[in-house]
């Protein structure tokens, strides 16, 4: 079963990924649907645990975005394990202000 992230999601969503490698992210777009999946990779391998608090294997997340964003515009870093994907708002999604007129 794939592990679920925790994701908190506003103009820019972040996604802690402790364990991965931005090489072993994957993210994609379809749609209004956000696809982020990959694997966390135990640090050492052939370990007697002691305690394990931490879940390691594949991972999925996806999300339905309740915007449009401008998709060829969108950034992803990774820094001390956390993901963050910048989605810029699509012009459409961006408000308008109308000028009241006198008359």
């Amino acid at each position: 079963m794939p592990i679920r992230l925790p994701v908190d999601a506003y103009s820019t969503d972040s996604e802690p990924v402790p364990g991965a490698s931005p090489e072993e992210v994957d993210i994609t777009f379809e749609g209004d649907t956000l696809t982020i999946k990959g694997e966390l990779k135990p640090p050492l391998e052939n370990v007697d645990y002691v305690m394990q608090e931490r879940r390691y294997g594949p991972f999925q997340r996806t999300l339905t975005l309740n915007i449009p964003v401008e998709i060829d515009k969108a950034e992803a870093t990774f820094k001390d394990g956390v993901l963050t994907l910048t989605l810029p708002k699509a012009e459409a999604a961006r408000p308008k202000t109308i000028k009241v007129k006198a008359k």
